[in-house]
């Protein structure tokens, strides 16, 4: 079970660390090409904002278990994104798009499992 909890660890920060930097670096137009409308219903310093966070989210999923140094950051992390899925579900929600909503529930549930996992039976 620990191997399957960092094979899940590793697959979500890739998927956070890329979303995450794509937000912090690419222009407006860019982004709506790759990311959607919604991000003309948000400041652009919001967008900013929730790119640096998944991208900490993802370090901090990572690193600090494999390097040993405060591996509880592991589950708070992931506690972190699963809050930023929540607000992601809601903008989806709002403007009716069930896909990209139902995106963020699996990936709050993939979260939940490393929460589970780290804090339950398979801590570091």
């Amino acid at each position: 079970m620990n191997l399957t909890l960092w094979i899940l660890q590793s697959a979500l920060a890739a998927l956070f660390a890329v979303a995450g930097l794509l937000k912090l670096s690419r222009p407006l137009p860019v982004l709506n090409d790759v990311v959607g409308g919604w991000v003309h219903d948000v400041p652009l310093q919001l967008i900013r904002t929730i790119g640096g966070l998944e991208v900490a989210g993802a370090l901090a999923l990572v690193l600090p278990a494999a390097l040993g140094i405060a591996p509880w950051l592991t589950w708070l992390a992931a506690v972190g994104l699963i809050a930023t899925m929540v607000g992601g579900g809601a903008v989806h929600a709002r403007r009716g798009e069930t896909r990209e909503v139902a995106f963020n529930v699996v990936l709050a549930l993939l979260l939940a499992a490393v929460v589970w996992g780290r804090l339950g039976p398979h801590a570091f």
